[in-house]
């Protein structure tokens, strides 16, 4: 049996966690009418979440961080997610003060192991 890829520990993680997968590889308009790509958009209540999964073997820098802020604005939804190995220590600023949530694959494995 072969490990699970990323966005499937993703999926997971969030349907642990109460959330509602609402679309996978989701390409909304944005009000500027360039489409955007989110690998998830993700609900828990009333609220949607865009989420981005970066399965790369280093660290995701601001830049990332930015164009994920921009990305959401653009299509009317908050609060966006990001899920990669590592973060710079400029993204997890940024994120702090956007508030957009960054998660790291380690967190959402420790997360799911402890939920047995």
């Amino acid at each position: 049996m072969s490990a699970p890829t990323l966005k499937e520990l993703v999926i997971r993680y969030f349907k642990e966690k109460g959330y509602t997968i609402i679309e996978e590889n989701s390409r909304l308009e944005g009000n500027d009418g360039i489409t955007r790509s989110f690998d998830l958009i993700v609900s828990k209540g009333d609220r949607k979440q865009p989420v981005w999964i970066k399965p790369w073997n280093r660290t995701v820098g601001v830049n990332v961080v930015i164009n994920m802020d921009k990305a959401s604005n653009a299509v009317g939804l908050i609060h966006p997610i990001i899920v990669a190995e590592k973060f710079s220590a400029h993204a997890k600023a940024y994120a702090n003060r956007k508030a957009i949530t960054l998660l790291t694959k380690r967190g959402i494995q420790r997360a799911i192991r402890y939920r047995r």
